[in-house]
């Protein structure tokens, strides 16, 4: 799409145009031959209440999803998609948690939610739908990144889990309708459960756990991760002191996660206004300042996004950025994002 300017004009380029692009062999098959029935069946789907497509270059996509390499060219959600632009916080564990492990999970995300995050997840048994119920009775929103197409719901058991999700924030998925759950859906799915967060929390997770691959891959994608410490006699906690180790951030309360986030921490939680004794009135600001303000929006965004949107230099934005920093405008964030205060 980048090269062709837009979907129609990629199906509609020759053959030969589209092997200068050196695709492989399955990617060209796939825009010689479209599989137009599927298309149908996603069309039918995005008609029903509740449904949306965003594309990649949606203004309602989540900028920090669109940061990681490989971001999903659509994303499926059902709910409300404005809720994907708002800070989030992960929380991913083993199926098979410890009583104690499943009430860590929830207060923590009853915390967090309460504090203004939003909570993200995979919608498994156990530690999952212990984070997204915390999140609901928090009184807050929660995300679940499905590994199936949103048609269906797995577990089944989760069925009214899903719905109350949706009605309080949004079920999301890459993958299109009539597509049952896999094995090799669920790991490809956990690098979406990162990349929408700012950070991941692993509450217990063995060592071939495969909550550590979403860690893994938020390491890669610049995310912070917490790990929650437990007793050396408890075979669940192993994957969590391994990261802990490896460099993840022990915590005991939800407010570790919240002192850790810093200033993002209390851009969610109301905290951080904007005072006219410590920083000058937005009206005194040069128009490049506010345009670039303007441009950031809701949602933490990198320097590139910036660039693009303002039309200034890297170098220009990022000296913008620190000035708009230090008199209190903007907080730098995990991943080498930046968000916007409330002024």
């Amino acid at each position: 799409m980048a090269h062709f300017g837009s979907a129609a004009a990629v199906f509609a380029a020759g053959h030969a145009e589209l092997r200068q692009l050196d695709l492989p062999t399955a990617a060209l098959d796939a825009l010689r031959k479209p599989d137009w029935l599927r298309v149908e069946q996603d069309l039918a789907w995005l008609e029903r209440p509740g449904n949306h497509l965003l594309q990649l270059d949606d203004p309602r996509y989540p900028p920090l999803l669109r940061q990681i390499a490989y971001p999903p060219p659509l994303l499926f959600v059902h709910g409300n998609p404005d809720c994907l632009r708002t800070p989030q916080l992960a929380i991913v564990g083993t199926r098979n948690p410890t009583p104690p492990g499943r009430e860590t999970a929830h207060h923590f995300a009853a915390h967090l939610a309460g504090a203004g995050l939003a909570v993200t997840s995979g919608l498994a048994l156990g530690i999952d739908a212990a984070a997204h119920q915390g999140a609901l009775a928090g009184g807050g929103q929660t995300i679940a990144v499905m590994g199936t197409s949103l048609d269906r719901v797995y577990p089944a058991r989760h069925r009214d889990l899903a719905h109350a999700i949706a009605e309080r924030g949004a079920l999301v998925s890459e993958l299109p309708v009539g597509t049952p759950a896999t094995a090799e859906n669920f790991p490809r799915r956990n690098r979406l459960i990162s990349g929408l967060a700012l950070g991941v929390l692993v509450v217990e997770a063995a060592l071939q756990s495969g909550s550590l691959i979403t860690a893994r891959q938020a390491l890669d994608q610049g995310r912070e991760v917490f790990a929650i410490p437990g007793s050396i006699h408890n075979p669940l906690v192993k994957g969590c002191h391994a990261l802990i180790r490896q460099g993840a951030k022990l915590v005991e309360t939800a407010a570790d996660i919240l002192e850790e986030l810093g200033s993002l921490a209390a851009f969610v939680g109301g905290e951080a206004e904007t005072s006219t004794t410590t920083s000058p009135a937005l009206e005194t600001l040069d128009e490049d300042y506010r345009q670039l303000l303007a441009a950031m929006g809701d949602g933490p965004l990198a320097v590139d996004s910036l660039v693009e949107q303002c039309g200034l230099t890297a170098e220009v934005v990022s000296s913008m950025l620190l000035i708009l920093e230090l008199e209190g405008y903007v907080a730098a964030v995990p991943g080498g994002l930046y968000c916007r205060l409330k002024a």
